[in-house]
């Protein structure tokens, strides 16, 4: 039975099956029709839905994912609120695939909903789907108990890249969870505002070190992130790699050559990762000023960071 499915006898025969009291039968007609990509079987693993095997309903919310339209949005919104969670899972996941523009109709009401598991996955579909009328249940959602719900509106609110959600982003910034704060500067930087600069800049210092690092990172895809150089040179002093490598790859993106001597110190740090990123920064800077560091740094153990230091060396030439 499995295979691609052609006509409509096929898919009667699968009808016929998804109706058997065999769950071994049902199961593989519901692979059948996930393997079929006709638009009709859709409508047949819609109603398998409601079959009583939750396992079953669970491959068909994620079969489902394979489809687009608003009618497999409008199966994957109800499965959200199934009583088996690995089935509303399932269905939450494969909402997120949804690539139709007018699955967004279906979904934005249940950014209503009053559960926040249902709340959390509209918001999280209709992100890709970018449709301006999201924006208003998305601020709102901004205010919302969950910090799961308040990521997933930071995430609407920078895939639209409206100039007047701008603000509110800035504002998420400052918010109690460090993961809200890590998705509004990431979404700060998407947005390709000038104005927000200042506020990833501000990231820098933040209590917590994620944070510090996703603000290093941004702020080299930021438009005003030359402003921030020397708040970008002090992170390389920051108390985790992580932030500082960040620091280096965005101080050579905005070509800020002032902080190469610092850069170069990160040339004898015990992590690879450091001292490679701070070789290929040099590099692209053409910091002629580090070139006894890139010559000490010729012989590193690590053949990443030799093949990056040959190349600092010969941009310097």
């Amino acid at each position: 039975m499995a295979g691609i499915f052609e006509d409509t006898a096929d898919l009667d025969e699968l009808a016929e099956a998804l109706r058997s009291t065999d769950a071994g039968e049902r199961r593989v007609a519901v692979l059948a029709l996930a393997d079929s990509g006709l638009p009709d079987a859709v409508h047949l693993l819609s109603s398998a839905l409601n079959d009583p095997d939750s396992g079953i309903r669970q491959q068909v919310a994620s079969a489902l994912g394979s489809f687009d339209g608003v009618e497999a949005a409008n199966a994957l919104t109800k499965a959200l609120t199934d009583s088996e969670p690995a089935v509303a899972q399932a269905a939450a996941e494969s909402l997120a695939e949804l690539k139709d523009p007018g699955s967004a109709d279906v979904i934005l009401p249940f950014v209503d909903h009053a559960s926040a598991f249902v709340k959390e996955a509209a918001l999280r579909a209709l992100k890709e789907l970018r449709r301006p009328e999201a924006l208003k249940p998305a601020l709102e959602a901004l205010q919302y108990p969950d910090a799961s719900v308040r990521i997933q509106a930071v995430g609407v609110i920078g895939f639209l890249k409206l100039e007047e959600s701008v603000p509110a982003l800035r504002s998420a910034a400052g918010d109690v969870n460090a993961t809200v704060r890590r998705a509004a500067i990431n979404a700060l930087a998407f947005s390709q505002a000038p104005s927000s600069s200042d506020v990833i800049a501000r990231a820098l210092g933040d209590a917590e070190w994620s944070v510090r690092e996703i603000a290093a990172e941004a702020l080299g895809r930021s438009p005003g992130g030359a402003s921030a150089k020397d708040a970008l040179v002090a992170s390389l002093e920051d108390e985790f790699w992580q932030v500082r490598l960040k620091a280096i790859r965005s101080l050579a993106a905005l070509k800020v050559r002032s902080g190469a001597l610092a850069i170069a110190k990160s040339l004898t740090h015990p992590q690879p990762n450091m001292r490679k990123e701070a070789a290929a920064a040099l590099g692209e800077l053409r910091a002629s000023e580090a070139r006894p560091y890139l010559e000490k740094a010729a012989d590193d153990i690590d053949a990443d960071v030799r093949k990056n230091v040959r190349w600092a060396l010969s941009r310097l030439d």
